[in-house]
C-alpha cells in the first residue's frame, strides 16, 4: 500500500513539472571524434530548491529512470528533499552507428537523432524498451508511417498475460489518455508491429526502463517533437552498446553502463570487451592506457564517459622556407685617374701615379633559417 501511496504522489508531481525536450548537442568538429557534451564541464550537478522525487528531475532534464538512479546511487528516488545536490550527466559517447536518422541504444535506454535539415547536431531522448520476455528486436530498419491518436489493438499473448494478472483487455483500446501508445506513433518496418510510441498517464516513470512488450516509450513531449520531424523511410539501428569508446581532442574515453536484466556480465568479461573496443578505436594498437580508470569505469557503471588515454595531436604541416631575397648590388662609381705630373730636375723624373680605388660588390642576403614547428597538445 505504501508502494502504490508513493508512485502516486510521483506520477501527480511529474504532470506538474516543466516540459521535456530532447538534449541537443553539436558534432565534434574534429572528424573521427564521438564524444558530445553540453559544456565543457566533466560533470554537472543541481541542488533542489523544493522536496521532490528523483523521477521529476528526471523527467525535467529529459533522463530515464534506470540512468538518474545510477548516477545517484546514495539518493532516494522517491524523496529529494530541499538542497539536495543530485548528480546530472554531462558528457555522451554516440553509439557506434552511421549518424543518420535514429539510433536506439537500448543498453543505455536513450535515442540519438540525427535531424537530415539540421547537419552537424544530434538530438538525444530517454526512452524505454522491452521486458526481458519481450525484448526490443536489434537491426536496421525504417520508419514505415505515423500515426497521430493510434488506436491499439493488443496481440492475443498480450490479452492473455493482462487477464492471467487480473486485468483484462479490450480488444481495441481507443485513443485516449489511458492508451498506452500515447498520442503518437512512429511504426516500424519488422514483423510484430512495433513502434516508437508515446505513454499513457500511469506510465511516465517507465521511461527509462525496461517495461514495455518490446516497443520503445518516450516521454510525450519528446514524441510529439519526434512525429513532427521524422519523415516516413527514416532509417532506425537498434543497437546494445553497454561499453562504448570514442575519442574527444585526441583524448580517448570509455563509458560503461549497467547489463540489461538477465545479461549480466562478470568484471572480466567486461573488460575483454573494453580493450577490444580501445584497441578499434586505436587503429588496432593497444595504447598505454589508464588501467586503473577503465576498472573503476567498469565497476561503477554509471554511464559517465571516463577518459583513459590522450595521444599527440597530429604535426601541423611544415610552412616551406621561401627563396632568400636579393638586395640589388650598389652601384660603385670609379672616379677618373689623376694625371701624372712630371717635374723637370736633372734627375729623371720619376712618376707618381694615384690608383683609383674600385670598392668591392656586396651581395646581402637575409638569413632564413626555418623555426621548428611548436604544436600544442589540444581533446511499449
Amino acid at each position: 500500500m505504501k508502494t502504490r501511496t508513493l508512485f502516486a504522489c510521483s506520477l501527480l508531481l511529474l504532470t506538474v513539472v516543466s516540459n521535456t525536450y530532447a538534449t541537443t548537442y553539436n558534432l565534434p568538429e574534429i572528424r573521427g571524434d564521438g564524444v558530445v557534451a553540453s559544456s565543457i564541464d566533466d560533470t554537472m550537478s543541481i541542488t533542489v530548491d523544493h522536496d521532490q522525487t528523483l523521477l521529476d528531475i528526471a523527467k525535467r532534464f529529459n533522463l530515464g529512470q534506470t540512468e538518474i538512479v545510477t548516477l545517484n546511487p546514495k539518493l532516494d528516488r522517491w524523496l529529494i528533499k530541499k538542497d539536495t545536490v543530485v548528480r546530472l550527466p554531462n558528457r555522451r559517447i554516440l553509439p557506434d552507428s552511421p549518424h543518420e536518422g535514429i539510433t536506439l541504444n537500448i543498453a543505455e535506454y536513450r535515442m540519438y537523432y540525427y535531424p537530415a535539415d539540421q547537419p552537424g547536431i544530434v538530438k538525444s531522448f530517454a526512452h524505454g524498451i522491452g521486458r526481458q520476455d519481450w525484448q526490443t528486436p536489434l537491426g536496421r530498419t525504417t520508419v514505415i508511417k505515423k500515426v497521430k491518436d493510434p488506436a491499439w489493438h493488443p496481440p492475443e499473448s498480450i490479452r492473455r498475460e493482462h487477464a492471467a494478472n487480473g486485468d483484462p483487455l479490450p480488444a481495441i483500446v481507443p485513443p485516449g489518455p489511458n492508451n498506452p501508445l500515447g498520442a503518437y506513433a512512429l511504426y516500424l518496418n519488422l514483423p510484430g508491429d512495433y513502434r516508437i510510441h508515446g505513454t499513457d498517464v500511469d506510465k511516465i516513470y517507465g521511461i527509462g526502463m525496461q517495461i514495455t512488450h518490446g516497443c520503445v516509450r518516450m516521454y510525450p513531449e519528446d514524441i510529439e517533437s519526434l512525429y513532427n520531424s521524422v519523415p516516413v523511410g527514416t532509417s532506425v539501428y537498434i543497437v546494445k552498446q553497454p561499453i562504448k569508446v570514442g575519442w574527444l581532442n585526441n583524448t580517448l574515453y570509455v563509458e560503461a553502463h549497467p547489463d540489461l536484466e538477465g545479461e549480466e556480465k562478470t568484471q572480466d568479461q567486461r573488460y575483454a570487451v573494453a580493450l577490444e573496443l580501445i584497441q578499434k578505436a586505436n587503429n588496432g594498437e593497444l595504447p598505454e592506457f589508464d588501467q586503473v580508470a577503465l576498472n573503476k569505469a567498469l565497476k561503477d557503471l554509471d554511464g559517465t564517459p571516463v577518459p583513459l588515454y590522450e595521444r599527440l595531436p597530429p604535426l601541423e604541416e611544415e610552412i616551406p622556407a621561401t627563396e632568400p631575397e636579393t638586395v640589388p648590388e650598389p652601384v660603385v662609381k670609379i672616379s677618373k685617374p689623376t694625371p701624372v705630373v712630371v717635374a723637370k730636375s736633372k734627375k729623371p723624373a720619376v712618376a707618381t701615379v694615384i690608383k683609383s680605388s674600385k670598392s668591392k660588390s656586396v651581395t646581402a642576403s637575409k638569413n632564413n633559417k626555418q623555426s621548428p614547428v611548436t604544436t600544442t597538445k589540444s581533446k511499449k
